[in-house]
């Protein structure tokens, strides 16, 4: 069984292709023009051991919002289709990943119900980098959710540096992912007492 979804959007502000394997080694393929964005979509690849294949063109004329929420839209899309019919998933994951300072902490349901709770430090820096927008995490989490079709709580309990804040959480999310969407060999069917996920 193949476990691939491949998704490209094409809008008047992006043109984004994605594809995602479940089942792989962490080779990652990634470039949106937004530096920090690709190292966090580095991080869910090789801590997800997903093969991750991510371009992007995006208006980085006017900012880097729509290519950032285009490509989290899009690779929501595409873990979705990758599950296809959930049969034989853990279903549920979670993971908890320290960065110096920061510690992240991940669980995830592939339930088929969009929904997020996200916290971090008050009091961030606004920008890690040129081009992120730290308000943006929120936002990547948001699109990825609402197009996978997933509940996702990410708590940041502590932390100073931004930078360090944001890559735990994309580190935890890659492992409570990979979990999550893990085959179990003692499961049969979908992993719900309603027959569907």
């Amino acid at each position: 069984m193949s476990r691939v979804g491949r998704v490209e959007r094409v809008t008047k502000e992006t043109s984004v292709l994605v594809e995602v394997g479940l089942d792989g080694t962490g080779r990652v393929e990634v470039a949106t023009g937004v530096g920090f964005f690709d190292h966090m979509l580095a991080q869910l690849g090789k801590h997800g051991l997903f093969d991750l294949t991510v371009k992007t063109e995006g208006d980085l004329h006017i900012d880097s919002h729509h290519t950032i929420e285009d490509t989290a839209l899009a690779l929501g899309a595409a873990f979705r289709e990758a599950l296809g019919d959930k049969s034989g998933i853990r279903r549920f994951g979670s993971a908890s990943c320290p960065l110096d300072e920061s510690l992240a902490q991940v669980t995830v349901d592939l339930s088929g119900r969009p929904y997020l709770v996200h916290t971090e430090p008050e009091g961030m820096a606004p920008m890690i980098g040129p081009d992120y927008d730290t308000t943006m995490t929120r936002h990547i989490l948001e699109s990825l959710v609402a197009q996978a079709a997933i509940c996702l709580h990410v708590h940041v309990p502590y932390g100073r540096n931004a930078h360090h804040i944001v890559e735990a959480q994309f580190k935890a999310l890659a492992r409570a992912l990979r979990e999550a969407s893990e085959l179990d060999p003692r499961a049969t069917g979908v992993p719900s007492t309603k027959g569907v996920l």
